[in-house]
């Protein structure tokens, strides 16, 4: 314990300078995000309502790193606006702030487009099987509505989720440095409690927690990622940049999490057989893709 107090003011210094390194890349990402959110945001929604192209669509958008298309992809499925199997390909496709970190990191920008493609192409499949399941179980019938840009703006039982239209007052620039600076904070400290547990707890420990160079460490990873909460997707990419995670867990961590959008999903969907199929489906389904890629990766 003496010897990790010692230790704290370099633990931080190191810390906040690997963290400042990403801040320029930060903002510009955000910035772009921001722009996108305001002049398309209805377009969006209408892409993944289409009821041929949802499932596509949903997994295009989930890719896009932040939480707000799993929050209205949620509420668009309590409204039935949505099938079970476009919700389950956002949710999968979804990797709230992981992406800008793995990419914003020299270490690991190698494996982002690869990351990119696995986790797009995954959510497709997940999408038509869980469509399939809630059909063959019957846990589902959703008849696709035709929407209209009022129908399309959901704000379900006073859940709020970040949107152009909503906060365009803000101003994009600011936002996009609200939005980047909190992201820069929270990885600091995220950080910084991670390096503590790790010179706290030991590495051999630490293998044994994460089950390091086990080719089970995926059924691990996935239930980090349901954490409903971006902390979860930022400890999975952050232990992977560090190498204590596998490329194949951390598939597994970021396919099985979708932000906030499987709690807003409990909270505004009221059949709990769908929401524990949903949930069920999405871990099995991402733990079963990372056991795969750490056969060949």
């Amino acid at each position: 314990m003496t010897h990790l107090l010692h230790e704290i003011p370099h633990i931080l210094l190191h810390t906040f300078t690997d963290t400042l390194k990403m801040l320029p890349f930060l903002v510009v990402v955000y910035l772009l995000i921001e722009l996108i959110e305001y002049k398309a945001m209805d377009k969006v929604r209408a892409a993944i309502s289409n009821e041929r192209l949802g499932i596509v669509s949903g997994a295009a958008l989930g890719l896009f790193p932040q939480c707000g298309f799993s929050v209205a992809a949620a509420n668009l499925y309590a409204e039935r606006l949505i099938t079970a199997g476009t919700l389950a390909a956002v949710f999968i496709a979804t990797s709230d702030e992981a992406l800008p970190i793995v990419l914003a990191n020299p270490g690991s920008a190698k494996w982002f487009l690869p990351l990119l493609a696995i986790k797009f192409f995954y959510a497709i499949i997940v999408g038509f099987i869980v469509n399939f399941i809630f059909c063959l179980t019957k846990l589902d019938h959703v008849h696709i509505h035709e929407i209209h840009h009022n129908s399309l703006h959901v704000h379900e039982n006073g859940e709020h989720h970040h949107c152009a239209h909503c906060d365009s007052g803000r101003g994009i620039i600011s936002s996009a440095l609200t939005r980047s600076l909190s992201i820069f904070l929270f990885l600091f400290v995220t950080s910084f409690i991670l390096e503590l547990v790790i010179h706290g707890i030991g590495e051999d420990n630490l293998s044994i927690v994460l089950m390091i160079d086990s080719p089970l460490q995926p059924l691990i990873a996935s239930l980090i990622g349901l954490i409903p909460n971006c902390a979860a997707s930022v400890v999975l990419s952050e232990l992977f940049v560090a190498g204590s995670l596998s490329f194949g867990s951390l598939a597994a961590g970021l396919c099985a999490g979708a932000g906030v959008g499987l709690l807003v999903l409990f909270r505004v969907n009221h059949s709990y057989k769908q929401n524990l199929a949903i949930l069920g489906s999405i871990y099995v389904l991402s733990a079963l893709l990372g056991l795969v890629l750490q056969l060949f990766i």
